[in-house]
């Protein structure tokens, strides 16, 4: 009894220190991102007419914190998943810990290539929308606060959620999951995408569509992968004669 709850202890200890690194990890992106922040803002409003208006003088720190904090979160998801590696390696078989390492770059790149549909594809359509339905009718200002507000609910969970199909991935290649227990719970999971888009989109319903179909459509490619992934590991499990 003593032995477990001494290996208990243990354990507990490296997760706060796994946690602690990857918070101190965070914390120092963050100082990086915002020392670079007013060419980022000045990047990311280029596009605008006009300059953004502030309705008080902590606005702008507000929003300069906002702009680092993403940057901050994106460098810091591989220092995250390899400290979480480097958490459960003991519990897994060489061929596992192997396949969980090469997986790290990829939760980089795909949180990276989220940001940018997000960014690039879904918010300059949804902004547009928007603003033409106000032209016309009425003055139509910006505040630094609520334009980056906006900004990051179309862009940062897209972030997480194109990792969708690597994490599936992953977990299928573990035997985790499987494709069939992904298609018999694609009604629960759609429905969980639909209030995850009504909940990040303004409320609107051209909006919550444009959200809606690239997510669902990310859990079709999730269901793909896996079927592909499971096949492969069962060839891989069949004994040679």
């Amino acid at each position: 009894m003593e032995n477990k709850d001494i290996q208990l202890i243990e354990h507990l200890e490296e997760l706060r220190q796994r946690i602690v690194k990857t918070l101190a990890a965070f914390l120092f992106f963050l100082v990086i991102a915002f020392i670079f922040v007013e060419d980022i803002y000045h990047w990311l409003i280029k596009d605008l007419d006009g300059k953004l208006a502030i309705l008080g003088p902590s606005d702008i720190l507000w929003v300069y914190m906002m702009i680092s904090g993403v940057g901050a979160i994106a460098a810091t998801i591989p220092v995250a998943a390899y400290q979480t590696w480097r958490f459960v390696e003991p519990a897994l078989t060489k061929e596992e810990s192997r396949v969980a390492l090469h997986f790290i770059p990829g939760l980089f790149l795909l949180f990276l290539t989220g940001i940018g549909f997000g960014y690039f594809i879904l918010f300059p359509i949804v902004l547009g929308y928007l603003t033409a339905l106000s032209s016309g009718q009425f003055e139509t200002m910006f505040t630094a606060d609520r334009y980056f507000r906006f900004m990051l609910h179309l862009t940062l969970p897209f972030g997480f959620l194109f990792e969708m199909p690597l994490v599936v991935m992953f977990l299928t290649r573990l035997g985790i999951i499987n494709p069939v227990r992904l298609a018999k719970a694609r009604k629960a999971c759609y429905f969980a995408l639909v209030v995850v888009s009504i909940l990040i989109t303004p409320p609107d319903l051209v909006s919550d569509i444009l959200v809606i179909i690239p997510l669902l459509l990310l859990y079709e490619v999730s269901i793909t992968i896996s079927k592909v992934v499971y096949k492969k590991r069962l060839v891989s499990q069949v004994p040679l004669t």
